[in-house]
């Protein structure tokens, strides 16, 4: 069995007190040793310029990092000058979405779906990329049916996708019937959980209303009782998604990828605690 990899996930900061902040953040991150740190990109390509900067700060603090890359709202030619500047700062690793359309526009560009990126990507650059994709175990929210979203994964991995990360859930159960309905489909990359720790639950549910992730009733249930009382949220939110990841590891989850929010303490407390 090959060895579990951890990463964890930034956003580029919009602000120089981010800047200086995501900094901090990083340096106690890094002395977790992730595989690597991934960077979003966000919608229609709006903070292109700060993901690159971001990523190449990462990398000359001598770690691995990884770009998001989201196409829709692109043209080929857009992407394509994309790649090349990944190319010549010696980045080999993205992670490949089909991403939104920004408020208020209406052409998705000239790529639809991430299948048509990874199928891009592989056309002009051969295997210089290592290519993440999204899945989701619960199911995209614009996706017509779970059988159709399976396609569209399928779709994916087949344009040439080396690895997927999901979008985060708190049923381990989804996740392990998604990789089963996945492996009778003949799909054999590695899907890897996204987590996402528990710290402040209005914001957990807007998250997960929007992206269509399930927050069991009875989870919400209790984190609703808690009221204002940030520091139980937390700690009960430390055991649950510890508890999650001990059993996803345990029923072979190739590794675990850490949505931070740019954020350290929850994601070092989960590592310490699943003694990584």
């Amino acid at each position: 069995m090959t060895q579990a990899t951890f990463s964890i996930e930034f956003f580029p900061p919009k602000t120089d007190e981010g800047v200086v902040k995501l900094r901090e953040t990083r340096k106690q991150l890094a002395q977790l040793k992730p595989k690597f740190f991934s960077v979003t990109f966000g919608a229609g390509g709006s903070t292109r310029d700060r993901t690159l900067e971001t990523v190449l700060e990462i990398q000359g603090e001598g770690l691995a990092a990884a770009p998001h890359l989201s196409c829709i709202g692109s043209t080929r030619a857009n992407i394509r000058e994309i790649l090349d500047i990944y190319k010549s700062h010696g980045i080999r690793h993205i992670v490949a979405l089909r991403g939104d359309l920004p408020s208020g526009v209406a052409d998705p560009g000239e790529f639809r779906y991430a299948n048509e990126l990874v199928e891009f990507i592989r056309q002009e650059t051969g295997d210089w990329f290592e290519l993440e994709v999204a899945a989701y175990p619960e199911m995209h929210p614009q996706a017509r049916s779970y059988t159709d979203d399976l396609a569209n994964f399928k779709r994916k991995v087949e344009a040439g996708a080396n690895a997927a990360i999901t979008q985060y859930f708190f049923n381990a159960d989804a996740y392990f019937n998604f990789v089963d309905d996945c492996q009778a489909l003949g799909i054999a990359i590695p899907i890897v959980p996204g987590i996402m720790p528990i710290s402040n639950y209005a914001q957990l549910a807007r998250f997960s209303a929007m992206c269509g992730a399930d927050i069991p009733r009875w989870l919400a249930k209790k984190l609703e009782s808690y009221y204002d009382d940030t520091a139980s949220i937390k700690a009960f939110g430390l055991d649950f998604v510890t508890g999650m990841c001990d059993r996803l590891l345990a029923g072979g989850a190739p590794g675990l990828h850490f949505y931070t929010l740019n954020q350290a303490a929850l994601t070092s407390a989960l590592w310490q605690r699943l003694g990584l």
